[in-house]
């Protein structure tokens, strides 16, 4: 009798993981932000892109890794806060993230697709944990 036949093989021994990332991409919301007279109570779109470099490899435990909805989670209560600069709301988001079990890194960019006639503006912040 012949021996079943794996469906998943195992992993084949080869190069460690050092890191891995989770991203949050197109993530829109509508945020009370801006400087300006015209914008002060008027909700505005931000499209928003993360992405978390981890400390470990991916894993197949949601408990062992960030759940994307956490990072959705913030960046909606964020825009649920009167912010007046996108910069503001960057930094945040990105400073929450790092909070996260895991995360060595938190890359994070908005757009503002409102702001400017002929463009979009935007600002990207990338903040890490300092080595010790």
């Amino acid at each position: 009798m012949a021996e079943p036949i794996a469906l998943v093989p195992e992993p084949a021994p080869g190069p460690a993981v050092l890191s891995s990332t989770i991203s949050v991409r197109d993530l829109s919301v509508s945020a009370d932000i801006g400087v300006y007279a015209h914008e002060i109570g008027q909700p505005q779109t931000l499209l928003i892109n993360v992405a978390l470099l981890m400390r470990t490899a991916p894993a197949d435990r949601l408990a062992d890794t960030v759940d994307y909805t956490r990072i959705v989670e913030v960046a909606d209560a964020l825009a649920h806060e009167r912010i007046e600069l996108i910069e503001t709301f960057a930094y945040r988001l990105a400073t929450a993230c790092l909070a996260f079990a895991g995360v060595m890194q938190a890359d994070v960019q908005v757009e503002k697709p409102g702001a400017l006639v002929r463009g979009i503006a935007g600002t990207r912040i990338v903040l890490a944990h300092s080595a010790a």
